[in-house]
């Protein structure tokens, strides 16, 4: 039986220690998230599930309760994580009532397993209670991922409680952080980080004070040499200097990011000044110089990592699923902290770009690593096979962004709206219905293709109070209307405010232009040297071999000019821009030719249609560019 209690709403976040406050009551009710969360929901969980129980997951979990079990499946021990983040996703799906019967079926099979299989000391893992395991509990903690797990299992137990008001794995995930708090209370920290986050959020459940002290203990210990370094050295774990004393995001992307994420939950719950004002630099220099356009994080394949300052290759960008998702959740905890809207662009940049090309536009096949480049004989894969498959694939060895995908698009709600003390602020734009402590609103948009926002209130309170609407980065000359009339106001760091006594049915618009802009990349970054990008709102766009027939994407030559210009149209419901571009002269066949004195600009003009990058790929393994080349002579930019 599911044991229930009532609570409060809650989102994956829940924290009164910031500047803002995280606002649960948000659902969303239309538009592009709409479709990706129903799309999540009736195409991307049911497959995923398919494939957890084919790749055996779910048998690795039951046949502990055998006798004589059957051996792991899997390369890897830390594949229970794969059902943990599933079940944090059908954990909303299920307190929604979105779900299918199949979906709380599976809910219920792998909860009950988890309740029969835990050790009686608490522990939980699949691949490490095997009596026939290899390595003992505890005995690799540079690779053996068992925080890592736990991480997880707390973060699905929590979404559980909160969204279902289900306690069982809750209980169990808290026996196996109880043993984690006795069994590293002297020591030790784990090889991939991730449960620094959890058990916050844990103590942020419980109250238990233990938890949080254990992850400030790990963030603490993190750079002091107690992990064994194999394979890869101290930076790829973040642990050759303390965390506080790094000078830039380094090593594995996803580590760094979950590390960064849970020490902002630290500091937030701590009030630790240093380490929130080490996170701000390492953010900084992180978005300066280590970011891709689409917020893509990490450009190495060999050791998953984020490379040096301005090593940004677009070929072979490596920009892990996993990672944007971490980016993302280290964003939205250095808004919460901070109130800062840079922190919401930047998780709005990776939310629509290097987020959403992760996953097909039929819900249903997966890229690992997302290049901003595809030259038509490219293959694609993850780094860890000797070849690859063309375009997306329906599973992984390796399955850790599949069902990361699944939990992140399940809450996509908790991340549109916040609070603080006689203000509710509005961080995305989205059709929703909105119910704060005060004020409730009804918001309606077709963002991000257009940049029209309405909102209509419901709910008031008899006081003035302050709506705090976000104008992106990006845009110029946002406007704002109260019941038809302009309401004069500027923003102010990237926030706009309406303060006035608010009535049931007033309606605010907000209007953010979208011209299609053209940007080009610092002179450091080397890969992208001579060439221009093209954006719209919050969208990266990129061209695809089968919107340019006449010429082949990597012989195109367009000019700012030519991309600020372009003719926006829509397909199926999706705005693409016709971009005039000219066609190159056939390159020399040498691969280093001696360059001439004077360049001849190309004379011919075609019409490229340039698509919103996440939909890149959905069509066939064609050629594809982010990055085109632009026009120059004798070394000099033209347009």
């Amino acid at each position: 039986m599911t044991s229930k209690q009532v609570k409060p709403p809650a989102g994956a976040v829940r924290t009164a220690a910031g500047v803002v406050r995280p606002l649960p009551g948000v659902h969303i009710t239309g538009g592009l998230l709409h479709h990706w969360q129903h799309r999540n929901g009736t195409a991307t969980i049911p497959h995923t599930i398919e494939q957890l129980r084919e790749a055996g997951n779910v048998a690795n979990l039951g046949r502990l309760l055998e006798r004589d079990p059957a051996p792991y499946r899997g390369r890897y021990p830390f594949l229970d994580t794969d059902l943990y983040k599933t079940l944090e996703g059908l954990a909303y799906e299920l307190g929604e009532g979105r779900a299918a019967e199949p979906v709380r079926e599976f809910y219920e099979e792998v909860v009950g397993l988890l309740e029969k299989v835990q050790a009686g000391d608490g522990y939980l893992n699949s691949f490490f209670q095997d009596p026939a395991a290899t390595k003992k509990p505890w005995q690799d903690l540079a690779w053996g991922h068992e925080l890592y797990n736990l991480g997880h299992l707390i973060q699905a137990a929590v979404a559980a409680s909160r969204r279902m008001g289900d306690d069982r794995l809750l209980r169990v995930a808290a026996r196996f952080a109880d043993l984690a708090v006795e069994r590293f209370a002297d020591g030790g920290v784990c090889g991939h980080p991730e449960v620094e986050m959890a058990l916050v959020e844990l103590f942020r459940e419980t109250g238990v004070r233990a938890y949080l002290d254990l992850a400030g203990a790990f963030v603490d210990r993190r750079g002091s040499g107690q992990l064994k370094h194999s394979i890869f050295p101290g930076d790829y774990f973040q642990d050759h200097v303390p965390l506080r004393e790094l000078p830039s995001v380094t090593g594995h992307a996803v580590r760094m990011a979950y590390l960064a994420a849970g020490a902002a939950d630290v500091s937030l719950e701590t009030g630790d000044r240093s380490l929130s004002e080490a996170l701000e630099r390492l953010w900084d220099d992180m978005v300066a110089s280590k970011l891709y356009i689409t917020g893509g994080l990490g450009s190495r394949h060999s050791d998953e990592a984020i490379g040096d300052r301005y090593e940004l290759p677009s070929e072979r960008a490596y920009s892990e699923t996993c990672a944007a998702i971490a980016v993302m959740q280290w964003a939205w905890r250095m808004f919460l902290s901070s109130g800062g809207a840079k922190y919401l662009d930047v998780f709005e940049r990776v939310l629509y770009n290097a987020y959403a090309v992760g996953l097909s536009e039929d819900g249903r096949a997966f890229f690992y690593d997302n290049p901003l480049q595809r030259r038509p004989d490219h293959e694609q894969r993850s780094g860890a096979e000797s070849g690859g498959e063309p375009l997306r694939r329906a599973w992984f060895v390796c399955p850790c962004c599949p069902p990361n995908i699944v939990r992140w698009m399940a809450q996509l709600a908790d991340y549109v709206a916040a609070e603080r003390d006689g203000a509710l602020l509005i961080a995305a734009y989205t059709p929703a219905r909105i119910e704060s402590a005060e004020l409730d609103l009804a918001m309606e948009t077709a963002y991000p293709w257009d940049g029209d926002v309405r909102l209509t209130v419901g709910r008031a309170p008899r006081e003035p109070y302050r709506l705090v609407l976000r104008v992106p980065g990006w845009a110029r000359e946002a406007a704002v209307t109260v019941n038809g009339e302009p309401w004069d106001a500027e923003p102010a760091d990237g926030w706009l405010t309406v303060e006035r006594r608010w009535a049931a049915g007033d309606e605010v618009r907000l209007t953010l232009p979208m011209p299609v802009r053209a940007h080009g990349s610092h002179p450091y970054l080397d890969a992208t040297r001579g060439a221009a990008s093209v954006a719209r709102g919050p969208l990266v766009y990129c061209v695809e071999q089968q919107d340019s027939p006449e010429a082949a994407v990597d012989d195109l030559v367009i000019g700012a000019a030519d991309i600020v210009n372009a003719n926006i149209g829509r397909r199926d419901g999706t705005v693409v821009l016709g971009v005039a571009a000219r066609t190159a002269p056939p390159p020399s066949a040498e691969l280093y030719p001696e360059l001439p004195l004077e360049q001849a600009l190309p004379e011919a003009t075609v019409t490229a249609t340039f698509v919103p990058y996440f939909l890149w790929g959905n069509r066939g393994p064609e050629a594809m560019r982010v990055w085109v080349r632009t026009p120059a002579t004798n070394g000099k930019k033209a347009t």
